[in-house]
């Protein structure tokens, strides 16, 4: 068993979604280039940045377990991370508004030097809004910091008609694949919910 888990990233919502599975962990920001590669496909970005953050985080804390997870928007193969501002914000919205698009979360795990990933893709279908709901929903604040300008576990959600797929990942966190991979190295997660 690994003496402690640690989950490289500042979401609070990554850390409230890892407190459901009842592994004790800790929270340490990991701080890596997020730009997509040319070409590079949602998957594989998700994936990626997952990767790099656990193991960003895995060369300064070799001896615990660390948990990394990115999320990425994709309408066809436009990628859309974090709005840089209001207008950037606005800007994805609107593009999304009346759109199926994919929701891909990567996670990845690092222990002992070995790491090991998973995907979660998931489809959800915004409705159309009005310029007036997204100019107000952006002064909310909600949409900074969240990939595609939407928090679905927020106000966002009165945008979303439906979602096929993961509620987990599209918050940040894919619980199962998540679970899956702390069982694989050795977590007690049953033991947890005694």
């Amino acid at each position: 068993m690994t003496r402690r888990l640690i989950l490289a990233s500042a979401s609070p919502q990554r850390a409230k979604l890892l407190d459901q599975l009842g592994v004790a962990h800790t929270a340490i920001a990991a701080d890596i280039d997020e730009t997509p590669q040319p070409g590079e496909s949602a998957e594989a970005l998700a994936e990626r940045l997952a990767r790099g953050k656990a193991q960003a985080l895995a060369e300064r804390y070799g001896e615990d377990a660390v948990l990394g997870s990115d999320t990425v928007v994709a309408l066809g193969d436009r990628l859309y991370g974090k709005p840089a501002d209001a207008a950037d914000a606005e800007w994805m919205l609107a593009s999304l508004a009346g759109t199926t698009h994919r929701v891909v979360s990567g996670v990845a795990l690092c222990v002992g030097g070995r790491g090991v990933s998973r995907i979660s893709t998931s489809t959800v279908t915004m409705r159309e809004t009005t310029a007036a709901e997204r100019a107000a929903y952006i002064a909310s604040g909600e949409p900074m910091g969240k990939a595609g300008g939407y928090a679905i576990q927020g106000r966002g959600a009165i945008f979303i008609a439906r979602l096929d797929g993961s509620y987990s990942s599209v918050m940040g966190l894919p619980l199962f694949e998540t679970a899956a991979l702390l069982d694989e190295a050795g977590f007690d997660l049953l033991g947890a919910m005694a």
